[in-house]
């Protein structure tokens, strides 16, 4: 049988407990046969030698290990795509858990919906994904997404493709975009191709160290804007508008190897950005962060037998 899903994972110094629960969750998914493309993004820790470690000898899963030297996430992202021979091809964080259905659900949506859905995308829920808090979130991304189809409502960690539509609209691209919220213009080039689609049982489970995020994310009126801003104009926006505020404020891609969730000068720069705040916290207070993802690692295989998918119509 010829594999139908890729899953690229890009990562940064994810040895500190995040890399293997997340890449066996992958190893977990019920699709098979599968390819795994992972991509060290020049890492100074163990991560690579976790990678390998973790993906040994798995039946029905072709693992490519590749090391990608330039800094940012962006060209690491540019690698794993540029290997994808696939139908699909889904992009994964290092620190997000995804339940077993995760590719079979949006694989169904892709098979349902036809060709005019480029994009299946997934919303990111709490640690319990069977609480009302997190049933509640995911709908609302739903409804969301029928109010303001021409646009994103979950972040990158969740996005799952047509490979030929993801390249048609250019991919990711230091060239085309080399700034933060990479994620956003992308949907909105690859929302050219075709439509979205958003499905209240897509889900999965990033980390909560992604709590701070003040020195990666948009002001409060660009985000306004963004939401404002019809399709025809997302154009202005993107590259007239956000582009040169992003420019100014020296908002790009390779900030996201900052760590708002570690001490100064230890080296493991990661996604997000620098926070005093968060420099401060206790190492308790981090322990205590991954021991909940932990917890919400253990649940995830119990929710995704116990969560019966559904259609959006």
């Amino acid at each position: 049988m010829t594999a139908r899903w890729s899953v690229v994972v890009p990562y940064y110094n994810e040895a500190d407990g995040f890399l293997e629960p997340m890449l066996r969750s992958l190893l977990a998914q019920s699709v098979r046969p599968l390819t795994l493309i992972l991509v060290d993004n020049n890492s100074s820790d163990a991560s690579a030698e976790i990678a390998r470690a973790v993906t040994a000898q798995v039946p029905d899963v072709t693992i490519l290990h590749l090391h990608e030297p330039r800094a940012g996430q962006v060209y690491a992202l540019e690698a794993g795509l540029a290997a994808v021979e696939t139908e699909f091809v889904a992009v994964c964080d290092a620190d997000t858990i995804y339940p077993p259905q995760y590719l079979a659900n949006a694989e169904r949506l892709f098979d349902r919906h036809g060709p005019r859905v480029v994009a299946v995308l997934a919303m990111g829920v709490g640690p319990d994904p069977t609480r009302w808090q997190a049933r509640l979130k995911r709908w609302k991304g739903v409804v969301m997404s029928r109010l303001l189809p021409g646009q994103a409502h979950t972040g990158g960690y969740a996005h799952c493709f047509r490979t030929a539509a993801l390249r048609a609209a250019g991919g990711y691209s230091k060239a085309l975009w080399p700034y933060l919220l990479k994620d956003h213009e992308l949907i909105h080039r690859v929302l050219k191709q075709g439509r979205t689609l958003y499905d209240a049982d897509q889900w999965c489970q990033p980390s909560d160290r992604r709590a701070d995020r003040t020195a990666v994310r948009w002001t409060l009126p660009e985000r306004l804007l963004y939401h404002l801003t019809p399709f025809a104009a997302k154009d202005w926006f993107f590259y007239r508008f956000l582009a040169r505020r992003f420019e100014a404020r020296q908002m790009s891609d390779i900030k996201l190897r900052q760590r708002a969730w570690e001490k100064p000068g230890t080296g493991n720069q990661g996604r997000c950005g620098p926070s005093s705040a968060r420099h401060a916290s206790s190492s308790g207070s981090r322990r205590k962060r991954r021991s909940s993802w932990h917890t919400a690692r253990r649940q995830t295989a119990a929710a995704g037998r116990a969560t019966a998918p559904c259609d959006s119509p």
